[in-house]
């Protein structure tokens, strides 16, 4: 792989290329940092703040405390695959759903403000989802372009 790009290809398909990477690795790194920093504080940590904040909900407290111990290291795992660019296609979609979730959990408690910020996570998932031909400076093209 050269400086110019993963091929030769014309100027307005390597900035495309360019474009497409940093934006995933902004994405991954955002996500990544989110759950490295749970995990670093402690998931119980976490999850006891989540549980407090979904007290009132109808959801059972368990499944809102199973939850958060897990979030972080989804986080974690989806925001690093996406940042190096190796399961794109599977960590854009593992995020999506688990943004539907968030978002979900965000509107049962009224929270407008992070229901929102969920939004345009989500659209950054789908547009990324949605341009994926362009995921070509990642481990899955060099792991594409062996095969």
């Amino acid at each position: 792989m050269s400086i110019e790009g993963p091929t030769i290809l014309p100027p307005n398909d390597r900035d495309k290329l360019t474009a497409y990477a940093l934006l995933r690795i902004t994405l991954g790194t955002n996500i990544a940092m989110h759950g490295v920093s749970r995990v670093i504080a402690g998931p119980a940590v976490f999850s006891a703040k989540l549980t407090t904040q979904f007290a009132a909900s109808p959801l059972p407290q368990p499944i809102v405390h199973t939850f958060g111990q897990g979030l972080p290291w989804l986080e974690g795992l989806f925001g690093f695959l996406l940042l190096v660019g190796l399961r794109t296609r599977a960590a854009l979609i593992g995020g999506a759903l688990l943004m539907l979730v968030l978002t979900f959990g965000s509107s049962l408690v009224q929270d407008w403000q992070a229901a929102s910020i969920q939004l345009t996570y989500s659209a950054v998932y789908a547009a990324l989802l949605f341009l994926l031909r362009f995921n070509g400076w990642s481990i899955d093209a060099l792991l594409d372009r062996k095969k």
